[in-house]
């Protein structure tokens, strides 16, 4: 029997979704994942069509799953990087949402203060275990939606919860239940989604979750989480690792509306933003990670990078101030105290910063021969060049020229730049290992050149 895909505006075969297969072993895919090697990526070759929503989004767990790796923000902190997100979210809500932990007075009191600011973007929300006993939480802190953790492989099903597909099954429509019964919108959380049986339980599961939105008249939302990081982008490559595949069959054998779904990675593998994109054009209209990608264990996907891909793929957003992104980094710095790695994209201290003399020769000839965009409009970076023995005199001519008011007529051949690179060179040969200092260029270029005043500094 066909049926019509209004979302998609094609016509495709009805697939109905597989009942639960309630079995007394766990599948724990030991051809794909056999723990003593690195896992396998499996491939079938078939390939899921790709489905772009007409609207994607942003959602932020930097103040739970962020919380996880670090030790917890202050109030005054949280408050603070909130104001940031919603600044990066703009009128049209590009970082549409913000969950929270609830546990700890400082988590509630956290909430209130950020909710106290009246914006409508990012909206709070929480996250809590599937047992009654959290709920009351989510229920006295008024919140409208909640995160619910609702682990689906046989990992977690047997060897952690120690129960069977079935008891978990009607644990967490029972938690569900007892949300909607509140007016208070779930968002069940698929951990483990990447190691999970989908035909014995995730489509099931998530089959009665749509029947029960029905029911209700209200959304039940899906956060496939890729716990793990084995998730691959990889066309053809096969379930449970495929993300493709995994956005594909909740949508089409589950019924799962592309609005009502989300994607929370790790970067185990070093695939954590292309996973999200991949789920971006598989039709999940969200994507979740946390500031600066800090998560439990390697990471999250990292808002900066989600909010760039996002104008990339679709786009700047109307009214997203993207240049936040650098006032965020330099809170972290200087306010948090965390150490950014210098090569960090985006937003490292040394990220737009050439030291190879044939690249500093070409930045002064045009930047846009080795700047990716305009770092100066869209961040407030300008693009520096950094000194070391590589640099040559046309480095060190590019240093000079973007840092002080040098004479006219100075060119790559002046005899006085090719002591400063001289005297670099010299410095490394002796054994120095660290780039040379704005403090030691100050006094190379006025033994040089002599009191030449300084450029005002680029904004």
């Amino acid at each position: 029997m066909l049926y019509y895909d209004k979302n998609t505006q094609s016509f495709y075969t009805d697939l109905k979704a597989p009942k639960l297969q309630d079995v007394p072993e766990p599948n724990l895919y030991r051809e794909i994942f056999p723990y003593s090697q690195f896992p396998k990526i499996p491939f079938t070759h078939e390939r899921v069509p790709t489905f772009i929503p007409p609207d994607t989004w942003i959602t932020d767990t930097t103040f739970r799953d962020g919380q996880q790796a670090r030790p917890p923000y202050t109030v005054g902190q949280t408050v603070d990087l909130f104001k940031f997100l919603h600044r990066l979210s703009g009128p049209r809500g590009l970082v549409r949402q913000c969950e929270f932990f609830l546990y700890s007075k400082k988590d509630r009191e956290a909430v209130d203060k950020c909710r106290e600011l009246g914006y409508e973007f990012p909206q709070v929300t929480g996250w809590i275990r599937a047992v009654k006993g959290d709920f009351k939480i989510v229920k006295e802190m008024g919140l409208r939606e909640t995160g619910i953790l609702t682990s689906c492989s046989d990992y977690h099903i047997f060897l952690k919860l120690r129960r069977t597909r079935k008891q978990v099954l009607d644990m967490y429509l029972d938690i569900v239940k007892a949300a909607m019964d509140e007016g208070i919108t779930p968002r069940c959380h698929l951990e483990d989604i990447t190691r999970a049986d989908f035909e014995g339980f995730v489509i099931p599961f998530a089959a009665e979750l749509m029947k029960l939105a029905e029911q209700y008249e209200t959304p039940v939302k899906l956060r496939a989480c890729d716990t793990l990081g084995y998730g691959v982008p990889y066309v053809g490559a096969q379930l449970p690792r495929s993300v493709a595949k995994i956005i594909y069959c909740l949508r089409r054998q589950a019924a799962v509306p592309p609005e009502w779904m989300e994607w929370h990675g790790h970067n185990d593998f070093h695939k954590v933003l292309v996973n999200a994109t991949t789920a971006w054009l598989h039709g999940c209209c969200a994507a979740n990670g946390t500031l600066l990608a800090i998560g439990e264990r390697t990471g999250n996907p990292p808002i900066e990078g989600l909010v760039v891909e996002h104008a990339m793929l679709w786009g700047e957003t109307e009214g997203v101030d993207y240049s936040v992104i650098s006032e965020m980094a330099d809170y972290y710095r200087t306010e948090i105290g965390y150490e950014i790695p210098p090569l960090y994209p985006l937003v490292g201290r040394d990220v737009y910063t050439t030291r190879a003399g044939i690249h500093a020769d070409g930045l002064m000839k045009n930047e846009e021969i080795y700047n990716p965009f305009d770092t100066v409009r869209l961040l407030k970076r300008p693009v520096r060049i950094g000194l070391t023995d590589k640099s040559g005199a046309a480095g060190v001519l590019a240093y000079i020229q973007d840092l002080y008011e040098l004479p006219e007529g100075v060119g790559k051949d002046d005899p006085r730049l090719a002591r400063i690179a001289d005297w670099i060179v010299k410095e490394y040969e002796e054994g120095r290992a660290s780039a040379v200092s704005d403090e030691e260029m100050d006094e190379q270029v006025r033994q040089a050149f002599g009191d030449v005043p300084r450029k005002p500094a680029a904004m």
